[in-house]
């Protein structure tokens, strides 16, 4: 995809999060035309602590986030359904912060959906998917577990893009695993959009959605996610060209899928983002 396509700059981003019932975590590299940015975060949920940090990456430098595929090459995204992740930093307060994060199979869904000023926007999302992994933060290691989700985007949004987006898994009260895609404000037709929901691994695309602000997710059949921040990133940023500000919270769900089904257990992300780019 050129850098530039009728008069809008490319915007792509991968993002890649592990929820687990100790910690989640989230990486990403993002480039908006000739811009670059990495950021991720550490949500430990058994002390409370939140370890976070976004920096800009010069154009060919690899970052503090990257990806692998099955061969160990440093590549932008993954070959197949496997990525491994890699966070490596060092955070003014915390120390050097290292973290692999491995995701097995999952179904994807992968859409293009065009724009109102004429452009288009790829994008494909996975949920619901194994996550195993290291984390080491200051002299601490562990090993992580637990479930994630795995956003590739890339295309011509239009100069004000302001969008609603949830991601999460969990667990029915019936016993079968769950995860989800949500998404209001881009790539959200009322058939063949991003919107997905995975069922023990097969997904299906619910109706549109409405986000009630950070708080819940309302379907058109009536189902509702409420949603319990635990801990929140936010950021704002004038950069000459690229303005942005965005809330995305850690945090659980309760509530319903359409399909009638009940949450016992959910975790995930909400986010509310404003660009102009």
């Amino acid at each position: 995809m050129p850098i530039r396509g009728g008069g809008a700059w490319r915007k792509r981003w991968r993002y890649a999060a592990m929820f687990g019932d100790d910690v989640m975590a989230c990486a990403a590299r993002v480039e908006v035309g000739p811009g670059a940015q990495t950021f991720w975060a550490i949500w430990d949920r058994s002390d409370r602590r939140l370890v976070e940090r976004t920096r800009l990456r010069l154009p060919g430098c690899r970052g503090e986030v990257w990806t692998e595929d099955g061969s160990g090459h440093r590549v932008e995204r993954s070959r197949g359904e496997r990525a491994v992740v890699r966070i490596d930093a060092r955070h003014p307060d915390a120390g050097p912060v290292e973290a692999t994060l491995r995701f097995g199979d999952g179904e994807s869904v992968e859409v293009v959906c065009p724009t109102p000023a004429g452009g288009y926007v790829w994008t494909r999302k996975r949920a619901d998917v194994p996550v195993e992994g290291v984390l080491r933060i200051g002299a601490e290691s562990r090993r992580l577990g637990g479930r994630g989700v795995e956003d590739e985007s890339a295309g011509y949004h239009p100069r004000h893009t302001v969008w609603s987006w949830s991601a999460g898994v969990g667990r029915a009260a019936d016993g079968r695993s769950v995860g989800w895609n949500l998404v209001s404000g881009v790539n959200d037709p009322v058939e063949g959009s991003e919107r997905a929901i995975w069922v023990d691994g097969r997904r299906f695309e619910p109706g549109p959605v409405e986000f009630e602000g950070l708080d819940a997710i309302t379907f058109d059949d009536g189902s509702r996610l409420a949603f319990t921040a635990e801990a929140e990133r936010r950021r704002s940023e004038n950069l000459i060209f690229v303005r942005y500000a965005y809330r995305q919270p850690f945090g659980r769900f309760a509530g319903t899928l359409p399909g009638d089904l009940e949450l016992e257990s959910g975790l995930g992300v909400v986010e509310h983002h404003d660009a102009r780019w």
